[in-house]
């Protein structure tokens, strides 16, 4: 695969919308300009499980300016309801606390709220279990796990080589609930027109042909009978990657009131609900090494929880089956069937919460063989990679390491935990490291036509969820077309334009770029290198085989300080490098806002967040951003990203760059966990590590 030569990629590009967005007239999902719009609010479920016998709306629809009530008894029927997660108001069978059983149509918000909190529910309420546990008698193997991996995988004796092992590792992990909060709510448009496009929305989504495809089928549409429109949108972290039940309701309501749009905003307290968190997880570590440190066995089994409604199995394990050389080596996921939400994806879903419990682990195994953390990972660094024999295709861990330690001062670093102190603090260094797939999806294509003499515009349905997808995009098509940045105008998320894949799984850049790439390729077949006004392209990619050949990952090393107060286990995190191999970097700024972002997801994965569960009713009870905890200004240090130069991955795509939206949170948490262990001495395997978890043991003298 030739790279391009360097011109506009690998500049550091200002933000091209960001004028827009900090003047405030960048449009998102609600504040597009409608005319007459209604406004919708849920009606949720009070209880976790049973029966809905009743619903009396008749003082909502008395109150002034209410359109229309929608519940479980008058709504329209879906054409598919395959998809639990969007088949709502179909039937009076309640399944989890929050859930949709109606909404109310008004002419404001104000009146639409106050009118759906006036609608009367009945129920016949059943015993409902949303605790997960280890011994749940519905634990069972899923088919496979997000997207498409293995269940299970097995190789070797590993109990053989656990039992034979002169040093081991035992231990169990857990993760919490998380839930994502980007800073825009899920929100939406509705207008529902019988004689123009059966639908439009204006959506905050990560990927409008995703929503289109969707609804259409849940509908009984044609996809081209749906317009989704998404240029700007405040954050996803994966719970935007895929339409949600809310997203139903409103094109139901837009049926009922058909030519007038339908707006709805999500309450803060309403996507603690309905729009996906990342499981809950518990995980078995088990590792078995020589006094040597190198891996004889590794074992790594999980629980999480599913819904009943719709099965949602995340890929917890999937990073240890690759990351570490070991002859036995042995992973699997089990799920509880909880009367629960639909987990679903938040950012590096599988390979976060897989990677804390790792990388924990390991450093266990580092300190039973009084070996540095660092060597140890240097004794097991595989040749080429454990799952699959292939060849790595830019595998430079070690150098992430090693860079790491030399710009952080590993060095100097006491290996002895609790023995560096500041007064009343105790000062403590961990390292961990990180992994993610480079991912490219399929079902792109893109338009190029040349506009004017030297001016192109660049057409692909792909979104910008915040990452600097406007900026990058642009960069990659100026350096394919050989021209400056301001004489391409991009043109992104409207499925109006060429299909795109949805922007999630660190996939964007590579797969869209990839795709700009061979548009222009086609561009230049077809029209020269002097191309005249209005000549035009649509191309697709082609099919590539590198993920088949080679071990397709971007790595990296996380470095952290912290220190906690020995009188009150108070803990701040003082120091934080993270050192990243993610191929060719397209441009530096919105690479480094992509990485230290993860890096600051994975501080508050450590430390902070958790939505907490009463399982008395089955509901999430921190709904809000008091008290779901994640870090501030005060709780985060002056973090420093850096990669590695000259990095470009010739096998990954043509613009020899990698994804880098997830690789920061990857691992972090535990960088986290693990200083604060060389602080204290105590050792923490349960997130996010709370001050009374260290306050028993920390030493007082």
């Amino acid at each position: 695969m030739t790279l391009v030569e360097p011109h506009a990629i690998g500049s550091k590009l200002t933000r091209l919308d960001g004028p827009a967005k900090v003047t405030g007239t960048a449009a998102y999902a609600f504040e597009y300009q409608v005319d007459a719009p209604l406004y919708l609010h849920p009606v949720q479920a009070t209880i976790a499980k049973g029966t809905i016998t009743a619903m009396d709306t008749s003082a909502a629809e008395a109150l002034d300016g209410v359109h229309a009530v929608l519940t479980v008894f008058n709504a329209p029927a879906l054409a598919d309801t395959d998809d639990g997660d969007l088949t709502v108001l179909q039937d009076d069978q309640v399944h989890y606390r929050g859930q949709l059983i109606g909404g109310v149509i008004a002419d404001t918000a104000e009146t639409a709220r106050q009118a759906a909190a006036l609608v009367t529910v009945t129920y016949d309420e059943a015993d409902h279990d949303t605790a997960l546990r280890t011994d749940h008698p519905s634990l069972y193997a899923p088919e496979q796990v997000n997207p498409d991996y293995p269940t299970d995988t097995s190789k070797g004796d590993v109990d053989a080589a656990l039992a034979a092992a002169e040093v081991t590792v035992d231990q169990t992990y857990t993760t919490p609930h998380e839930h994502n909060n980007p800073m825009e709510p899920h929100a939406t448009i509705a207008t529902w027109d019988p004689d123009g496009p059966a639908l439009t929305l204006y959506d905050s989504t990560q990927g409008v042909h995703v929503v289109r495809k969707t609804l259409a089928q849940t509908f009984g549409l044609e996809p081209e009978q749906i317009r989704v429109v998404a240029k700007n949108v405040g954050g996803g972290f994966g719970s935007k990657g895929a339409p949600h039940s809310h997203n139903v309701l409103a094109v139901m309501a837009a049926q009922r009131v058909p030519g007038r749009p339908v707006k709805l905003a999500l309450t803060r307290q309403q996507m603690f609900a309905m729009v996906g968190y990342r499981t809950p997880t518990i995980q078995h570590l088990r590792l078995g090494a020589g006094a040597d440190g190198r891996l004889t066995a590794i074992s790594h089994e999980v629980v999480e929880q599913t819904a009943t409604v719709k099965e949602y199995a995340e890929q917890t394990a999937t990073p240890t089956r690759m990351m570490y050389a070991a002859d036995a080596r042995k992973t699997s996921h089990r799920l509880a069937e909880l009367d629960v939400a639909v987990p679903f994806w938040m950012r590096a879903p599988g390979e976060c919460p897989g990677m804390f419990a790792l990388e924990v682990a390991m450093d266990e195994l580092a300190i039973a063989c009084n070996l540095d953390p660092i060597e140890l990972r240097v004794r097991n660094e595989p040749d080429v990679d454990p799952e699959t024999g292939n060849p790595w295709s830019n595998r430079r861990l070690l150098e992430c390491l090693r860079t790491g330690a030399e710009r952080f001062g590993w060095d100097a670093r006491d290996p002895e935990p609790g023995s560096q102190r500041d007064g009343e603090w105790l000062v403590g260094t961990g390292v961990a490291s990180a992994v993610y797939p480079a991912m490219v999806m399929p079902g792109n294509a893109a338009r190029i036509e040349c506009v004017a003499p030297g001016r192109y515009a660049v057409q692909i349905g792909a979104t910008d969820i915040g990452t600097g997808t406007w900026t990058a995009l642009t960069q990659i098509a100026a350096d394919m077309l050989g021209c400056a940045t301001d004489a391409v105008d991009l043109q992104i998320g409207d499925t109006d334009l060429p299909p795109a894949s949805v922007s999630g799984g660190s996939s964007g850049l590579s797969s869209w770029g990839a795709t700009i790439h061979a548009a222009v390729q086609r561009f230049r077949e077809d029209h020269g290198d002097d191309p005249s006004v209005g000549a035009a392209t649509t191309a697709e990619p082609p099919e590539s085989d590198a993920d088949e050949k080679y071990g397709m990952y971007s790595f990296g090393a996380h470095f952290v300080e912290v220190r906690v107060n020995r009188y009150t286990g108070e803990v701040h995190v003082s120091r934080m490098l993270g050192v990243f191999s993610i191929g060719r970097a397209i441009n530096p700024t919105t690479l480094r806002s992509q990485l230290i972002g993860g890096m600051t997801m994975g501080l508050s994965m450590a430390l902070h967040e958790e939505s907490v569960r009463d399982h008395r009713f089955g509901h999430v009870v921190t709904q809000d951003l008091a008290s779901y905890h994640f870090a501030s200004h005060a709780d985060v240090p002056a973090l420093e990203a850096i990669w590695l130069d000259d990095d470009a991955d010739e096998h990954a795509n043509p613009m020899g760059s990698r994804g880098a939206g997830e690789i920061g949170i990857v691992g972090s948490a535990a960088a986290v966990v693990n200083a604060i262990h060389h602080a204290t001495g105590i050792r923490v395997r349960d997130l996010p590590v709370h001050c009374d978890a260290l306050l028993e043991g920390l030493p007082l003298g």
